[in-house]
């Protein structure tokens, strides 16, 4: 695994923990939970597949100094 992809791993596991603690510990209404969690969740997705995208083109970019 490249380091890119282990940071994103990292990352998706610690939301996947950290909604899990917070779900356990949470005196919030049900309804009010599922909507917090499920944005911030959502959120989460965004930025890591915008973090994913940069890589992307970061790598496509070198490929393509290289050929040129």
């Amino acid at each position: 695994m490249k380091k890119e992809t282990k940071i994103i791993a990292g990352v998706l596991a610690g939301a996947a923990l950290g909604v899990a603690v917070a779900i356990i510990l949470s005196s919030d209404k049900e309804g009010d939970l599922k909507e917090k969690v499920t944005d911030w969740f959502c959120d989460l997705l965004d930025s890591s597949k915008d973090k994913f995208s940069d890589v992307s083109d970061k790598v496509k970019d070198s490929i393509s100094g290289l050929r040129g």
